[in-house]
């Protein structure tokens, strides 16, 4: 009896060095049953908040801005008092990995896979050890992005990004809105982003819709990202 098809799913909270902060990720099968996860804090980098301190802007953003630096630091604080996350070293998770390569060889997908590791590299975390992979974020844009039902689900939910300086206007294909597409549930709260919530609560139904619907050959060669198919101005017209 041939290995049933299982998938990883990572996701990183990073710093403003580049390294991995808070890595979450979850082994799952095309039925949506979660097999195995792991949510933990990187000694290396979150506890070096001198050196690493948590990615964040200058801007007064509610969520990524300096000021609201304490209070995503708090979060994580409580996490680790409720047990919801774990300090451990970068060998400890790639341990894990390890043992996760060979009980389940699984496919490596996240939303945004270039992202997470280029930041999983940065920090000494090692994704090479998996024979397969695709972007979960490509796949699930070419899969529904461009659909009637999908572009009205933008309409009804007002999923657009702001303009550009250029005038240039696109809507949402993030993993929120995905995941609220996929799930049929328009008021799914925006991502907590801390990785492993993300991970279980977003990236982890918009998998299971699209591998239960999809080719395997589509959903591991999806075309690559660009922006300027999914501008308003021709895909939207005016009633």
């Amino acid at each position: 009896m041939g290995r049933k098809k299982t998938f990883l799913i990572i996701d990183t909270e990073t710093t403003q060095t580049d390294k991995v902060a808070d890595f979450g990720a979850a082994v799952v099968d095309k039925h949506g049953n979660v097999l195995a996860q792991c949510g933990v804090l990187l000694r290396e980098f979150y506890l070096d908040s001198d050196n690493h301190p948590l990615f964040h802007s200058r801007d007064a953003d509610p969520l990524w801005g300096r000021a609201n630096l304490p209070k995503r630091y708090e979060n994580y604080s409580q996490m680790i008092t409720r047990g919801d996350r774990m300090l451990a070293t970068v060998p400890a998770v790639n341990r894990w990995l390890a043992k996760v390569a060979v009980q389940y060889r699984p496919t490596l997908t996240a939303y945004n896979l270039a992202f997470d590791k280029s930041k999983c590299r940065n920090s000494g975390i090692d994704l090479d050890i998996f024979e397969t992979s695709f972007c979960l974020w490509h796949a699930a844009a070419a899969k529904w992005g461009k659909t009637k039902a999908y572009r009205q689900f933008v309409l009804d939910t007002v999923g657009f990004n702001k303009p550009t300086a250029l005038g240039n206007m696109s809507y949402h294909t993030n993993a929120e809105i995905m995941a609220r597409f996929a799930m049929n549930l328009p008021e799914l709260p925006d991502e907590p982003h801390t990785a492993l919530e993300d991970i279980l609560d977003y990236e982890h139904p918009v998998l299971t819709a699209l591998v239960r619907n999809t080719p395997p050959a589509d959903y591991m060669n999806p075309p690559g990202y660009n922006w300027r198919d999914f501008q308003v101005k021709g895909n939207f017209k005016p009633a």
